[in-house]
């Protein structure tokens, strides 16, 4: 195997408290801590480890968004990536189109692993690796919590409500990751250094044969209810009472 396309995107830290703009026309990213969505983080360390075993020779980074995405894509140099991608979009790509746009980069890099994270903590959607599967005409794997390679096939080990469950693919494949699969690592000063030499292409998404659809139309944002205070009740017949006044019982 060669090359291994990496998804990033591009969200708001994991432990940033989000709010809703005054609006509701979306979530407060003015002033606010962005990053690499943490599924993403794990499918790029993944790739790293396959690269780092003599499995694969070239490690590419991908991220489909403003020219802001850059800093999540050079922490993706830094973290040990080759090369990165930034398809350039002003307006939020859907999971289809961002599925089509790297299929566009699959087939002019002659991708033969595609790993994403399971689903970006802003929207949860988890649709864009299945998507692109079915478009690819390749085989996936879904949430993994362990890959195992061996020539042109992948066993993937992956969580589900019973328990575990191992299948194989054949490569070329799309695997997305789940959190146990790895610990990312950290990332050091002279990495960082080093990631501002490494290469870093911009395209508009027009340039890849992508016309910009939007599928999912958002009608508005808004917080949840805050969470209210707890009944203090000094029997079951309390409890019991209690539940009944809230409509539970």
């Amino acid at each position: 195997m060669e090359k291994i396309l990496v998804g990033l995107k591009r969200v708001v830290d994991y432990n940033v408290r989000v709010r809703v703009k005054s609006d509701g026309t979306g979530v407060e990213t003015n002033g606010v801590k962005m990053s690499i969505n943490p599924f993403d983080e794990i499918a790029l360390e993944e790739a790293l480890r396959i690269k780092d075993r003599g499995d694969a020779t070239e490690v590419i980074v991908v991220s489909v968004g403003s020219a802001d995405a850059q800093q999540q894509l050079r922490t993706g140099l830094a973290m040990g990536a080759d090369r990165a991608i930034l398809v350039e979009s002003e307006i939020a790509v859907d999971p289809l189109t961002l599925a089509r746009t790297l299929k566009a980069i699959v087939d002019r890099d002659n991708i033969d692993l595609v790993l994403l994270g399971k689903q970006a903590i802003d929207n949860d959607n988890s649709q864009t690796g299945q998507m692109l599967a079915a478009i690819w005409g390749r085989p996936q794997a879904m949430f993994a919590s362990q890959i195992d390679l061996d020539g042109d096939k992948a066993k993937v080990t992956r969580e589900v409500d019973s328990g575990l469950e191992v299948i194989e693919v054949e490569l070329p494949a799309v695997i997305s990751v789940d959190l146990r699969l790895n610990e990312p690592r950290y990332v050091k000063l002279p990495d960082i250094m080093k990631a501002k030499k490494k290469p870093l292409e911009q395209t508009p998404l027009a340039n890849l044969g992508v016309e910009h659809g939007t599928v999912i139309k958002e009608l508005g944002f808004e917080p949840p209810e805050e969470r209210k205070r707890g009944v203090m009740v000094d029997d079951i017949a309390g409890l019991v009472a209690a539940l009944k006044d809230k409509g539970l019982a």
